[in-house]
């Protein structure tokens, strides 16, 4: 079909060989992007010709439907791409594609106005996607034909990457481009049918158009079928769509065979236009815990497949949140696989982060049981926001669920608003305390005078409470209090009666407890008679500004370097025991000692020295034995 033209050779014209090898090597980390690439030109193609017709009519020739094809040859291992959209002429080949970095699509955009700019959805903008078929072929054969030319004014370009091509003009009687790749040997995989539809499937599915490749059905070889669907789900209205269609949609993008607990399917329109469409999957995955996992947003622009794992669309602590965002206009590097930092990101990030959080507000006050289960799958990485998502704090705090001491179950189901509402007049603060694991904290001697008081204390058992608490230092204007740092306040508990008895215990046991100060040493940051105990005869306390033991615990358990903060130990006034001990008591260092190891064991502490402390144990229990007898 040549003509007798020469064929010519040209330079690219830049550096070629070194950007060339930049965009084949750097750009793009996923080689099966190709097709992406050069499905998404042939669409812009069909869309150019669409606008262009709409004042030249001539332009669609035969009228044929807009279309792509897509092939492979297994013996020649070669994948064709074909559309029958606006072609190019020899000049425009030079123009677009012998000059890299220059864009036809973005030109075609900057001439549109009006209503047709914004309708045009055109996504070849940046002139250096069709340059990834050289990272799977050696070499490079494009045919085409603008439309309204006639067959004599075909041209055939050709490339095999290294910094120069081939151009002649041939005869061709379809308009429209043909690109040839001959695949290196280390990616002859492409050749197969199904290698290529499950990349159209991951990347082209929502392309309006139609993509066609030969039938899989020998008895219809010679036939073409249509493998993408060509609807975007979540373009529709959402009065046109059933539940049912949701559900498959979710199952599509998530593997999930379960339907999704919510599903949040939004339109912005204005300066910033996008569609998302979001799920909260019924069930936790099994890699929620891993904060460095795939994140299940994808992201498109104009239905065009951008990225998936769009982690900048989503904060760490939503990262079980699946879906799609699709953006009217976004602006892209020129790989199309990453996203420049910019505001409008921001704007997309923080709409989603609110609309979920006010879907979570809603099912918590209308549907309490379905906000029960989310919260048992979700509630522990929920509670990350509130270290990291300050903008957002007061909706997270609404969201929180505790357990506590109202009922002592494990169940997290106490809202900080439920804790308020049951506070007593005279209660200033909302009570707290950390644990290891719920049974720890439900029977830490820090609760007795709570318990007896019936004041309610909430039970955090979760690692991420003890950052929480830091974060979150009030609550409708209600402070946070540790039950385990710091002095307890007794006006939350105590008549002007009771507090002089207590004051006057404390100035009886002066003497004993600067005695066993003294004894333990560098044990202890100080000794004092408690407020808190009721029934264990002592208990150790953070001071006020200190870290708590189980944050220094988890602190060491992580491999990290807790700074040092010696406790404080409380002694109760009016157990037993301690009624029995005086500043000149024979055995009151062994005693002193029992003591301060029985306390750090009551909050799950492990003991220095756990052969010492049986040895004053026996020895106590010894001597206790024979004063008996």
């Amino acid at each position: 079909m040549a003509t007798d033209q020469a064929t010519e050779r040209h330079s690219f014209q830049t550096e070629v060989t070194q950007l060339l090898h930049l965009m084949i090597h750097s750009l793009y980390s996923n080689k099966e992007i190709f097709l992406r690439e050069l499905i998404s030109n042939g669409s812009d193609a069909c869309d150019r010709l669409r606008f262009s017709a709409l004042t030249e009519e001539k332009l669609m020739e035969d009228g044929d439907e807009l279309s792509l094809h897509v092939s492979a040859d297994n013996e020649t291992k070669t994948v064709t791409i074909r559309d029958n959209g606006i072609g190019m002429t020899r000049d425009e080949v030079i123009e677009n594609i012998g000059t890299i970095a220059r864009s036809g699509t973005r030109q075609f955009l900057d001439s549109l106005s009006g209503d047709q700019s914004s309708d045009a959805q055109l996504i070849g903008q940046f002139g250096v996607g069709f340059y990834s078929v050289f990272l799977v072929a050696d070499k490079v054969e494009l045919v085409t034909r603008r439309a309204g030319e006639t067959p004599d004014q075909g041209v055939r370009w050709t490339s095999d990457g290294s910094g120069e091509y081939t151009i002649e003009k041939i005869d061709r009687a379809d308009r429209g481009t043909e690109i040839t790749l001959h695949l290196r040997k280390d990616d002859e995989e492409f050749a197969e049918d199904f290698r290529l539809r499950s990349i159209i499937s991951k990347y082209s599915d929502h392309i309006s158009l139609p993509i066609r490749m030969p039938h899989t059905d020998d008895k219809k070889k010679d036939e073409l079928e249509t493998v993408n669907k060509g609807s975007a789900l979540w373009a529709r209205a959402k009065s046109e769509i059933s539940e049912e269609e949701y559900n498959q949609f979710y199952s599509t993008i998530s593997y999930d065979t379960e339907s999704p607990l919510v599903t949040l399917h939004n339109r912005v329109e204005g300066n910033l236009e996008y569609i998302s469409l979001l799920f909260i999957p019924s069930k936790a995955p099994f890699d929620l815990w891993d904060r460095e996992q795939r994140h299940g947003i994808n992201l498109y622009v104009r239905r065009i497949f951008i990225l998936d794992d769009a982690k900048y669309l989503m904060p760490s602590y939503l990262r079980f949140v699946k879906g799609v965002v699709d953006a009217a206009d976004l602006p892209l590097n020129v790989s199309r696989e990453y996203l420049q930092d910019n505001k409008d990101i921001e704007r997309i990030r923080n709409a989603s982060v609110k609309k979920i959080l006010a879907e979570l507000r809603r099912l918590a006050d209308k549907e309490p049981e379905n906000y029960a289960s989310f919260w048992k799958e979700y509630g522990r990485v929920l509670k990350e926001g509130l270290i990291e998502d300050h903008d957002n704090k007061k909706a997270l705090a609404d969201l929180l669920r505790f357990s506590s001491t109202q009922n002592d179950s494990d169940t997290q189901d106490v809202s900080l608003a439920d804790y308020v509402k049951r506070m007593p007049m005279k209660q200033k603060g909302i009570y707290f305390i950390t644990g290891d694991s719920h049974s720890a904290a439900s029977s830490s001697p820090h609760l007795e005078i709570f318990r007896k008081n019936e004041i309610e204390v909430l039970l955090l058992s979760d690692p991420v409470d003890e950052w929480l608490v830091n974060s979150l230092n009030e609550y409708d204007e209600k402070p946070l209090k540790s039950v385990a740092k710091g002095a307890l306040d007794l006006d939350d508990f105590a008549d002007d009666e009771k507090k002089k008895a207590s004051q006057e215990r404390e100035k009886d046991l002066a003497g004993l407890v600067e005695k066993i100060e003294n004894l333990l040493g560098e044990k202890v940051k100080s000794v004092r008679v408690s407020h808190r105990l009721t029934d264990s005869p002592a208990c150790l306390v953070a001071d006020e500004h200190d870290l708590g033991g189980n944050l220094e615990r988890i602190l060491q358990s992580m491999g990290q370097e807790a700074p040092e903060a010696k406790p404080i130990m409380e002694i109760n006034p009016d157990h037993p025991l301690i009624r029995q001990l005086t500043p000149e008591h024979d055995k009151l260092e062994d005693w002193s000692m029992v003591l301060f190891d029985q306390a750090a064991l009551s909050e799950g502490a492990k003991l220095s020295q756990p052969a010492a402390y049986v040895q004053r144990v026996n020895d106590l229990l010894t001597r206790a034995s024979l004063l008996a007898g």
